[in-house]
């Protein structure tokens, strides 16, 4: 099956209750755990290996650390009560240039779950209010509140995971 490419993805803000924050705190929490799973015993050959020019599963892993930096600078933004959140790089030239291939998967491990870490703690002390402003998205155009922020990092997590597990039987080493 072809998946949709995540910046065609349309996204639908604002329908989920504040209530189900904490289904959404344990999915970014488990994040690194299921990373770590789904490339356990994974050759360096498969780690590193690159398929009609989309990311390895190493650049797929650095990716998510590298963009935690712009989730908790979101927060900040909704913190400071800023109208409009700051921009991602669309071009993504932090992990380009991070060359991840040649890190150790252990360390690109070990950075995404302190990344994340600092991320889940930073959502977990704010209050109800707070998870409740919105801000502007800069690429989608509508409003966002705090709590579809972490539901989109999750969204954006699970887009990394599938193209792991993707890559994965596409070198058969499932």
């Amino acid at each position: 099956m072809k998946r949709t490419k995540r910046v065609e993805r349309k996204f639908d803000f604002g329908g989920v209750p504040v209530g189900v924050f904490p289904s959404v705190l344990e999915r970014l929490r488990g994040t690194p755990a299921r990373l770590e799973e789904l490339v356990r015993g994974l050759s360096e050959d498969v780690l590193t290996a690159r398929h009609d020019g989309a990311w390895s599963i190493k650049e797929q892993v650095g990716h998510l650390s590298d963009l935690d930096e712009l989730h908790e600078g979101r927060l900040e933004d909704y913190r400071e009560r800023r109208e409009t959140l700051r921009p991602a790089d669309m071009e993504n030239r932090k992990t380009y240039e991070a060359n991840h291939n040649a890190a150790p998967l252990a360390t690109l491990l070990s950075s995404f779950r302190s990344a994340r870490a600092s991320f889940v703690a930073q959502l977990e002390a704010m209050d109800e209010e707070t998870l409740t402003r919105t801000a502007l998205h800069p690429r989608l155009q509508q409003p966002m509140r705090v709590i579809d922020m972490a539901l989109f990092t999750a969204e954006h997590d699970d887009h990394h995971l599938a193209s792991i597990s993707e890559i994965k039987k596409m070198m058969n080493a499932e």
